[in-house]
């Protein structure tokens, strides 16, 4: 049998990818993104609770910018983005509730 064209396999996992997507959405199911989220914004709040909050967010932050700068992001970006994030989750509600 011969292999389809890669338009036409590109299109197929298009599809497929899209009606996996909208599946979970129906189900209500979390995917890696969601987790990740939840996770950093779990993680920046117990650094706010920290008796040194911020050695504590400074430290989460070099940890995370270290290995985003591994896989090829731009250091000065990625602190200023995980700042946005820290300042955003500093209030106590819940960012991801409707």
């Amino acid at each position: 049998m011969a292999r389809k064209p890669r338009e036409q396999r590109n299109e197929e996992q298009r599809v497929r990818q899209s009606e996996l997507r909208a599946r979970k959405r129906a189900e209500r199911r979390a995917d890696r993104d969601d987790m990740a989220r939840t996770l950093l914004w779990l993680m920046i709040r117990a650094a706010q609770r920290d008796p040194n909050p911020r050695k504590a967010l400074d430290g989460l932050r070099d940890a995370i910018v270290t290995e985003l700068e591994k896989q090829g992001f731009h250091v000065k970006y990625a602190e200023d983005d995980f700042e946005a994030l820290a300042t955003k989750y500093a209030r106590n509600l819940n960012p991801f509730l409707k």
